[in-house]
């Protein structure tokens, strides 16, 4: 079999479930958009987002007035029990008893400003908007990990579907090797051994197809997990858009493009947004430490406020009221070291922030390195398996023709053949795998779109 034509079956998409009544088809372009939409960790960083949002909004909230409106019954009531008899200029006087209520009645708003707060604002509406880029660079990356995850086991679907087609073939083939010696037995040919032997093979062949299904069938249910779909529907993974060749001018540019470790790593700090959201932290934590330090400083704010009052509801006008304005002044000189914990704690914060964005770098050159190096040894791994197959084929074919002339064993075939089988499954393998270490070094750069 010539490599180009096996290449060109490679990831088939022929239907594996003739009984379903109804299936989608969803291309690689189709999964990537419902993971983006339904998929839990891609909803829950969102989520994140915008439980942020609401903290860079009060932020902003700081810098304008709080405004109070306030009203107000209230009653009172004495009552005298009488009966009290005083002498006044030498007449008994009785006092009668008596009870009075009395009502209030109130209404006012009021106003605070804080014209200075010792930067406090400043650094809380900073820290804030470091907060919130970093949740969103956060979410970026999330959904690229959700691409790329998606990306490979899109990848591995249609990898295990031509294993399946590998095995059909190898079953198929191995039938019709049983028919043809089961007639050469019949007409004393070939020995009942050989028939014994060829059907071992042949239960061997369904064993191996039995698992390649299942194996497929697996890996479907794995990226329909993903997208949170119903898993009860069937449905066909298609996209044709996806190359089943490889060329050594394609593959040599590919490892050109990332062929300096240094660059390479340079590209993904500068690309990754989980560094970026690890460097808006550290901005976050800077900024809460200015925060922290506002209190050494004095506060002023301006306050005003405006009140009616009467006994009556209906009295109640803005003909009497009260009117209050001003400035206020306040320093904290003394705390009992309140404001110093609070300012080395957000120093401590500061400072563990700075070691995350190191180790950040650090493990994003490793991630580099190794993401690097599975490229490389994958192309090495396609190159070989070329190789391998064609004189596979050819050694198969050759222990075909002399076993069929009576110049060769059946041990012989089976053994080529099983050589041949395993070198059509590990071309297979190898072209998905170069593929998914090419999807991988993407991520790991921070270059996967979405």
């Amino acid at each position: 079999m010539r490599i180009s034509g096996f290449l060109v079956s490679i990831f088939l998409l022929g239907a594996v479930h003739p009984l379903a009544a109804q299936t989608t088809v969803l291309t690689l372009d189709d999964v990537t958009k419902i993971a983006l939409q339904q998929n839990i960790d891609v909803l829950q960083a969102q989520n994140n987002v915008e439980a942020v949002n609401s903290q860079l909004t009060a932020a902003y909230g700081n810098y304008l007035p709080t405004l109070a409106a306030s009203g107000g019954w209230n009653r009172s009531q004495t009552v005298r029990s009488g009966g009290q008899t005083q002498i006044i200029e030498g007449i008994p006087i009785t006092s009668p008893a008596s009870k009075t209520l009395q009502n209030s009645f109130s209404a006012g708003a009021s106003a605070n400003l804080p014209l200075f707060d010792g930067l406090a604002r400043e650094a809380t509406l900073s820290g804030s908007r470091s907060r919130m880029a970093a949740a969103e660079l956060g979410s970026t990356r999330v959904q690229q990990a959700i691409v790329y995850s998606v990306s490979s086991s899109y990848l591995n679907i249609l990898r295990n579907r031509e294993l399946v087609r590998v095995s059909e073939e190898n079953l198929r083939r191995d039938q019709r090797q049983l028919e043809r010696i089961e007639e050469s037995n019949r007409v004393g040919a070939l020995s009942i051994a050989d028939v014994y032997r060829q059907q071992s093979q042949v239960a061997g062949d369904e064993l191996d197809l039995i698992t390649a299904q299942n194996n497929f069938a697996k890996s479907k249910a794995d990226l329909v997990a993903i997208l949170a779909l119903d898993p009860a529907v069937e449905y066909e993974f298609t996209d044709p858009s996806i190359r089943a060749q490889m060329d050594s001018v394609e593959v040599k540019a590919t490892l050109s493009k990332y062929g300096d470790l240094r660059m390479a790593v340079a590209q993904a700090l500068e690309n990754r947004p989980d560094y970026k959201a690890a460097l808006e932290n550290y901005n976050a934590a800077e900024s809460g430490v200015r925060g922290a330090s506002s209190t050494y400083w004095p506060s002023v704010n301006a306050s005003a406020s405006y009140g009616m009052f009467s006994n009556t509801l209906k009295a109640l006008s803005v003909q009497d009221y009260n009117l209050n304005w001003g400035v206020s002044l306040r320093w904290l000189l003394f705390d009992g070291f309140g404001r110093e914990q609070q300012v080395q704690t957000a120093k401590v914060s500061r400072t563990n922030a700075e070691l995350d964005l190191a180790q950040a770098e650090k493990d994003i050159a490793v991630e580099v390195k190794k993401a690097l190096l599975d490229l490389d040894a994958s192309r090495k791994l396609w190159e070989v398996s070329q190789k391998a197959l064609v004189s596979a084929g050819q050694d198969r074919r050759i222990a075909e023709e002399r076993y069929n002339l009576g110049g060769g064993t059946l041990l012989d075939l089976l053994v080529a053949n099983a050589s041949y089988v395993g070198a059509q499954a590990n071309l297979v393998n190898s072209v998905a795998g170069f593929l998914i270490s090419k999807y991988n070094a993407e991520f790991a750069l921070g270059e996967r779109s979405f």
